[in-house]
């Protein structure tokens, strides 16, 4: 992928977006209510995946009830379909929607994807077979570990990482360099009382400390098997989910962009709206989108 226009993607995606997973557990017609509402809300970027749904068909529901939102694919799952269908589904959708697509890539799990291999070098195979068919289209990868975010740096407009920490946000600028997109995402529950909160989020936290790409990130980043046992300890849920009332939460956002992220990706993990979490997005949109 050449010419990349990374200072155009970052205008694009603006400083705040949101992720999330809630959204596509939604029949159509409710989704397309929700994604009316976080548009309204003024956040710029929704970020979706395909647990549920079928990545572009998802993204294709989520553009049509949309006006200006971009909505990016957080992943879209290189184990799910062939490079050219990966291709031509990201072109119909950009073509479709100037301006207001961007293409997340990822190379999920093993528990999750039947026939995964080495992730590092399937992704650059991957993405050689994507550029073999035809226009590029704004792409960034998942990315945690180095190398992989050395990939995103020279072979995408830049990384988005999932279920990191401030600190992680540090070292993957540290990796990318200056130029290419930062993009973490940031779990957030909004409740002061720590007791609350912390429940909340070990319940958020709980599958992810049961897969190996996050846990050995993790270990990385100086946490152990003892913080992930029983949903995660203080040290861990404090470091991964950003809780409190709306003040503390923008000071949480504020560090991620103070360690050198571009756009953070907020995602509710309690809330009304069976989980989409649209009455914290409100309460907090006058903080975090000044």
């Amino acid at each position: 992928m050449t010419n990349i226009d990374r200072d155009a993607l970052r205008l694009q995606l603006g400083r705040i977006g949101v992720w999330s997973s809630a959204i596509g557990q939604l029949d159509a017609d409710d989704e397309r209510k929700a994604v009316a509402g976080i548009e309204r809300l003024g956040y710029r970027t929704l970020w979706l995946n395909e647990t549920v749904k079928e990545v572009f068909a998802h993204a294709g529901l989520a553009l049509a009830a949309s006006r200006q939102l971009v909505i990016a694919t957080g992943i879209a799952n290189i184990w799910m379909r062939r490079p050219e269908a990966m291709a031509s589904g990201a072109r119909v959708l950009a073509d479709a929607y100037p301006g207001r697509f961007v293409l997340g890539l990822g190379v999920s799990h093993p528990r999750f994807a039947p026939g995964y291999r080495r992730p590092l070098a399937a992704m650059r195979e991957y993405l050689d077979d994507v550029d073999a068919n035809g226009p590029a289209v704004p792409r960034m990868l998942a990315a945690l570990r180095p190398k992989m975010l050395e990939l995103a740096a020279t072979r995408s407009a830049g990384a988005t990482p999932y279920l990191g920490t401030v600190e992680h946000t540090a070292l993957a600028r540290d990796v990318l360099g200056r130029e290419p997109v930062l993009a973490p995402e940031l779990a957030v529950v909004l409740e002061p009382d720590a007791g609350r909160a912390r429940a909340v989020a070990r319940g958020y936290l709980q599958m992810y400390l049961e897969l190996p790409n996050y846990t050995n990130n993790l270990r990385t980043l100086g946490f152990s098997d003892t913080d992930f046992a029983d949903g995660g300890s203080d040290r861990l849920v404090d470091a991964i989910v950003g809780w409190g009332d709306v003040d503390a939460i923008a000071e949480r956002v504020r560090a991620h962009f103070d360690a050198g992220a571009d756009h953070v990706g907020i995602q509710p993990v309690a809330g009304t709206d069976r989980g989409v979490g649209l009455d914290t997005l409100a309460a907090l949109a006058p903080a975090l989108l000044a």
